[in-house]
């Protein structure tokens, strides 16, 4: 018998809740992916509570899915919308975030961290924190374990995104514990400062906030760790650059010239600072009218990959535009999440890295 979606949500309608129902029945089930013999999903519990007290129906699940003939391996993510909320941890008065940067001798690796992989864009408002937020989900709902630092001190976005609402703590009074919602680990200025108050840092500050959420984060051991720059070429990319070894970055574009214009400025300061450019993403590639089913090229068509073959490096995704994205970032629960073209995409991105060896 096929392994197919249909066949595996019936084995999940096995798995019944202590209240009532069961993980099918409760549309608990998100981001499920079959690739071969290797099937992954997301558990989202309705609360961190309940995330907690279900570590039973998650074995249970993995199990049941494992008996299947034709499955090789079984990846299952517990999490629950907000993400996981922390035990309580000691307080850390000798963290403060905003310090100026420490003296150091080159670029250096990031304790347990295999890969650290820059999402960068030239200009602003092209999609780089969404790319950001979605490829680390869907990295993680394909069985890695990913990080999201948020390097856009000035305008963090991630902490909303992700669905974050606590604050991060410390365990041991010397580094930070970042913040889990979706199976990703999370450090954002945006979780630790008032919502409703500007960062008003000059560079020294920026600089030294990048350097304390590199490495003093218990970030634990990770595959990869997902760094959403800030659009443009300053000081927040150019002390990423110097401080930490990087894998490389992926360049995410629209299509119009304007904002191919700006890309190719953040392609050509990676190049000065020595990290390798892993590929192109084009963002709002089109737009398909969800009444008349109409495509449309709203930013242009082709100029992300026109750029790409010009530096020689892949095309990654053409990412679609829609209103879906939108609601799902502003509800802090990535449309990676979801089933749908949108949320096949990333996951489509996230796998082709994996294949790649840099996800």
């Amino acid at each position: 018998m096929a392994l197919t979606r249909d066949r595996v949500m019936s084995v999940l309608a096995t798995v019944s809740m202590p209240d009532k129902g069961d993980l099918a029945s409760r549309d608990m089930i998100r981001a499920l992916t079959i690739d071969g013999g290797h099937v992954s999903f997301i558990i989202e519990a309705p609360s961190p509570e309940a995330a907690g007290a279900m570590e039973p129906q998650r074995k249970a699940a993995e199990s049941a899915i494992a008996a299947l003939d034709g499955v090789e391996k079984v990846t299952v993510i517990l999490t629950a919308h907000g993400g996981a909320r922390p035990q309580p941890k000691k307080e850390a008065p000798n963290l403060r975030v905003g310090g100026h940067p420490t003296p150091q001798a080159g670029p250096q690796a990031i304790a347990g961290v295999k890969r650290v992989i820059a999402v960068a864009s030239g200009k602003g408002g092209v999609g780089k924190s969404t790319v950001s937020s979605n490829l680390a989900v869907a990295l993680a709902a394909a069985g890695r374990k990913v990080g999201l630092l948020d390097a856009d001190i000035l305008g963090p976005s991630q902490a909303l995104m992700m669905g974050v609402t606590e604050k991060p703590t410390s365990s041991d009074g010397k580094q930070l514990d970042p913040l889990v919602a979706h199976g990703v680990k999370v450090m954002s200025v945006g979780a630790i400062v008032d919502p409703d108050q500007a960062v008003v840092w000059r560079g020294p500050m920026l600089m030294g906030t990048l350097q304390q959420f590199a490495f003093q984060v218990n970030w634990g051991d990770l595959d990869v760790l997902i760094v959403d720059l800030p659009p443009g070429t300053g000081d927040v990319q150019l002390t990423l650059a110097q401080k930490v070894v990087m894998t490389g970055a992926l360049v995410v574009s629209t299509p119009q010239d304007v904002a191919l214009l700006d890309a190719h400025k953040a392609i050509d300061m990676f190049g000065k600072v020595s990290v390798p450019i892993l590929g192109l993403i084009e963002n709002m590639s089109s737009y398909v009218c969800p009444n008349c089913g109409h495509e449309a090229h709203l930013f242009g068509e082709g100029g992300v990959a026109k750029e790409a073959q010009k530096i020689g490096a892949p095309l990654l995704a053409q990412l679609p535009l829609s209103l879906d994205v939108r609601l799902a970032g502003d509800a802090g629960k990535p449309v990676a999440l979801t089933e749908g073209a949108v949320g096949e995409a990333y996951r489509a991105l996230a796998a082709d890295l994996i294949q790649r060896g840099i996800g």
